[in-house]
């Protein structure tokens, strides 16, 4: 036998036998609670019942078991054994006499009857110290031979497990009392019923990693008698895995744990054989609290033999569990096998993150059926309570056991309610921690059979390990969504003249995290690029490409380069990146004004169009090589002029091409359902382009844009400011002009100021062309300077009085609306707007066939007669917009569009620079 006291785990030990049967029936005996048990066996005329075997801690005599008790006996007051006349005074301990009424009443009944120590002697001095006592006859109906008496331990009563194991042992006992020749004289009959249980008995002190065994414990795990070393360790490492944890709460339990544990393992026998037993255990605690021995009886589990119905759901659990992969997926399993097949009224799902167990369902889902704790907690779809709030799941989450209440438990606040009629506490292992805790609540009395708890049990080991999946997978989506949304545009811009909106699908297979993206970069007032692309693969390194090549994209494009030219310099950027990805990209600059756009694709698929008439095309856009293949490849640009109404769709090859569906096919479906929606919706329409793309291969991304044309077109006239010494005297000369003949008059000083300052700045402090153009927007005149230099302007730090410059830019500071400076491709432009008023009948939209009409102004400021002259725009399809002057007969209008850039050219031939 090892010795308890001072003993270490780290000290070896010589193997030790099995204790022997004696030792093992006290520590069975200890572990139930029971300070003796006694035999007690009817008589041959049947008149009495007589002792005839005892064992355990305490003497009979002294636990008040007489030696004969009358069957006659019917009062609870002490009978003296014969021989004995004396009553044991007052206060003294239980006399001879005190338990017989009790076995009397047992053996006649034919039933069980449990008592405490104040019901027991009937003597007030004696109530109190008095132990408990349980008197069940042996035998069966109409056939009684005797009765089995326990005496429990002063100040502990008998729990239902401790009754059920009892009761067992008493028909093991009337079984090897119906063997008896002679039932007067039995053989003992003690020890033969409790090797006829196989229950398996241990003892162990905590912290010394040794254990005592019987030979029915090594039996049950399939250990040899002779091979085993009396080591926890060797035990464990019999078990399955998923149970040592809480086999562990066992061996080494806390100061907080339970007096009493129960709970069901499984352990694989060297044949290989799964088998389920059952564990209770006793833990016995020192002076200071803490635990200094624990006893306990571990039985095979028949009622875990399962028949084909509970098979069957077993292994429905483990396909459906197989089959959920987010942590809501995990929750709807758990209520589909749970609830309705036990009859439950609750059921919740928790995970466990750090201190706090955040709910994943409730069924029911609403706030009414569940603790006030639990509503007053509920911060968004469901609640999350703190699990230092309820004691009795921070203790299940600790011990890692199953606890079940049974109608009529008071628990705390936290969790009264949910199972008036009986709660079922599931804390769910997940290889080295608890996963979280699931709970299964009645609402009427229920009683857990067998059936149940082995359901429950099973239940539990596969829900906490596809919790934790599930929640992996869970952390792992959040991450890629969060890093797709970040390299995708919150937002659209408004565009003038139409109307962008997107669709963005992560994959539905792997990480959802692709590589196709899409854009909308407002060029300017009245250009704009769209553009959609594909890096190869979807994962987080197509998608850190992605968010590389859509920054390149917008830059290049927002610096006013063409859209060939902002192709061309992306394609460079991803080959110099020396990365095994490439990118595909389509490309479209649209003039809102005009409704002329200009292509470029790159490996990517064609554009679709939807024509005001509902009829759809492919656009036939030459294409380049993907991005990212050959440094010095080419792209081509493909022009097409749009009508109002027009919708233009950008798709990505996810929407069109699977491994059931060919891309040919796919794009002629994404045309039926263009021509099939409504453009009045353009989010809409998009979301039926999507369709339901179900089990997706790939992301999908969709760019649409409905263009409605502008109803007032903004009218602009430039000039070239050519490096002259008066070159600021012609810029006011034309700019003078140009007002006039807007009828912008009582701003007209003020804009001149302007154009003055700013053209005085471009010539000083840069070098090559500069450039005017002037806008007339609604109540607005924008003033725009080009020039080559790439520098914003600087305002002066201090300018004094004596200052001969430096006061420009204060001026148009003063003197705008609004002002600023843009990076263009080659340089810049400083803008500067000013709200101006005009007569009501000029600010009406006007058809694009009628011409603004305005006076021609000379050089000299007169108006020749029959020489009124007006402003046009033209469009050349081919070679881009021109503006120039047309006489009121015509005669110039021609030879003005044809020369791109007109203004300039034919104010120069037809008045000089002024």
């Amino acid at each position: 036998m090892p010795h308890y006291g001072d003993t270490r785990a780290t000290v070896p030990g010589p193997s030790r036998p099995p204790a022997p049967e004696a030792a093992a029936r006290e520590r069975v005996l200890a572990f139930a609670g029971v300070a003796l048990a006694a035999v007690y066996v009817r008589s041959e005329d049947g008149a009495e019942l007589r002792l005839v075997e005892s064992a355990g801690a305490a003497e009979p005599g002294a636990c008040g078991l007489p030696g004969a008790v009358p069957v006659s006996l019917d009062s609870p007051v002490a009978a003296p054994e014969p021989g004995t006349s004396a009553m044991p005074s007052p206060g003294a301990g239980p006399g001879p006499g005190d338990c017989g009424w009790a076995v009397a009443d047992a053996f006649r009944g034919g039933r069980a009857l449990w008592l405490g120590g104040a019901v027991l002697t009937g003597r007030p001095g004696a109530a109190t110290t008095s132990p408990p006592l349980g008197t069940l006859p042996l035998g069966a109906a109409g056939g009684w031979l005797g009765c089995l008496v326990v005496v429990g331990e002063a100040g502990e009563g008998f729990g239902a497990e401790q009754r059920e194991f009892l009761e067992r042992y008493a028909d093991a006992v009337a079984e090897r009392l119906r063997g008896e020749a002679d039932r007067t004289a039995p053989a003992p009959l003690l020890d033969s019923a409790l090797r006829a249980l196989g229950v398996g008995s241990f003892a162990l002190t905590p912290g010394t990693g040794l254990v005592e065994t019987d030979a029915a414990l090594l039996e049950l795990v399939g250990i040899p008698e002779g091979g085993f070393d009396g080591k926890t360790d060797t035990l464990l490492s019999c078990s399955v895995p998923e149970d040592v944890p809480a086999l562990m709460s066992v061996i080494e339990p806390s100061a907080q744990a339970p007096v009493r544990r129960e709970l069901e393992f499984r352990i694989r026998r060297p044949t290989g054989e799964l088998c389920w037993l059952r564990l209770t255990c006793r833990v016995l605690r020192g002076p200071e609290g803490t635990p200094e021995r624990v006893l306990g009886a571990v039985t095979a589990a028949p009622v875990l033999r399962r028949g084909a119905s509970d098979v069957a759901r077993i292994q429905w659990l483990t396909a459906a569990l197989d089959d959920a992969v987010t942590v809501r997926d995990v929750s709807r399993v758990v209520v589909a096998a749970l609830r309705e097949p036990l009859a439950a009224d609750r059921v919740a799902l928790a995970e466990l993150l750090e201190d706090r167990l955040a709910v994943t369902v409730l069924d029911p889902p609403g706030a009414g059926a569940w603790p006030e704790l639990w509503r007053s907690e509920w911060r968004s779809e469901w609640p999350d309570a703190p699990v230092s709030a309820l004691p009795t799941l921070q203790a299940a989450l600790r011990d890692g056991r199953m606890s079940l209440w049974p109608a009529g438990t008071e628990l705390e606040p936290g969790l009264a309610g949910i199972g008036p009629g009986g709660l079922a506490v599931l804390p769910l292992p997940a290889k080295s921690r608890m996963a979280g805790v699931c709970l299964v609540g009645w609402d009427t009395p229920h009683e857990f059979a067998p059936e149940e708890r082995a359901l429950l049990t099973a239940t539990a080991g596969l829900v906490g390990q596809a919790l934790k999946r599930a929640h992996a997978y869970d952390a792992e989506q959040e991450l890629a969504t969060m890093l797709q949304r970040s390299l995708l545009p919150r937002r659209l811009p408004r565009l003038p003249g139409g109307t962008a909106v997107a669709r963005y699908l992560p994959a539905r297979r792997g990480l959802q995290v692709g590589g196709d993206w899409y854009d909308v970069i407002a060029l300017s007032e009245g250009k704009v690029a769209l553009v959609i692309g594909d890096v190869q693969g979807h994962s987080a390194g197509a998608a850190t490409i992605m968010g590389q090549m859509r920054t390149a994209v917008r830059a290049y494009a927002v610096e006013g380069h063409p859209p060939d030219v902002v192709v061309a310099h992306a394609n460079r950027l991803l080959v110099g990146m020396e990365t095994d990805l490439f990118a595909t990209c389509c490309y479209v600059e649209l003039d809102m004004e005009e409704g002329n756009a200009l292509f470029v694709r790159a490996g990517h698929l064609s554009p679709l169009v939807r024509h005001p008439d509902g009829g759809t095309e492919e656009v036939a856009v030459e294409g380049g090589l993907p991005l990212g293949v050959l440094a010095d490849a080419e792209f081509p640009l493909t022009a097409l002029a749009l009508a109002p109404g027009t919708v233009l769709a950008l798709v990505t090859d996810g929407l069109v091409e699977s491994a059931d569906l060919q891309v040919d096919e796919g794009m002629r479906l994404v045309r039926e359902a263009l021509a099939a929606a409504d453009p009045s919706d353009p989010g809409r329409m998009a979301d039926a382009l999507l369709g339901d793309a179900g089990r997706r291969e790939d992301d999908v991304a969709l760019l649409l844009l409905r263009y409605d044309g502008m109803r007032v077109r903004p009218v602009r006239s430039g000039w070239v400011v050519w490096r002259l010494p008066d070159a600021v005297m012609h810029a006011r000369r034309f700019s003078a002009r140009t007002l006039r003949s807007w009828d912008v008059v009582a701003e007209a000083d003020t804009i001149l100021l302007v154009v003055s300052e700013l053209v005085t700045n471009a010539l000083v402090h840069t070098q090559g062309a500069v450039r005017v153009e002037l806008t007339l927007a609604a109540d607005r005149v924008r003033v725009t300077v080009s020039d080559s230099s790439p520098r914003a302007p600087a305002k002066p730090v201090v300018v004094d009085w004596e200052s001969t410059g430096g006061r420009g830019l204060f001026l148009v500071e003063a003197m705008s609306t609004a002002w600023g400076s843009v990076p263009v491709g080659g340089g810049k432009q400083v803008w500067s707007e000013v709200v101006v008023s005009r007569p009501e009948a000029d600010r009406r939209p006007r058809p694009e066939s009628e011409p603004a009409t305005e006076p021609w102004i000379e050089a000299g400021g007169e108006r020749p007669p029959g020489k009124e002259r007006s402003w046009g725009i033209g469009w050349n399809r081919d070679r881009g917009r021109g503006m120039g002057w047309s006489r009121s007969k015509g005669r110039d209008q021609d030879r003005g569009r044809e020369e791109q850039g007109g203004t300039d050219r034919g104010r120069a031939e037809r008045g000089g620079a002024g």
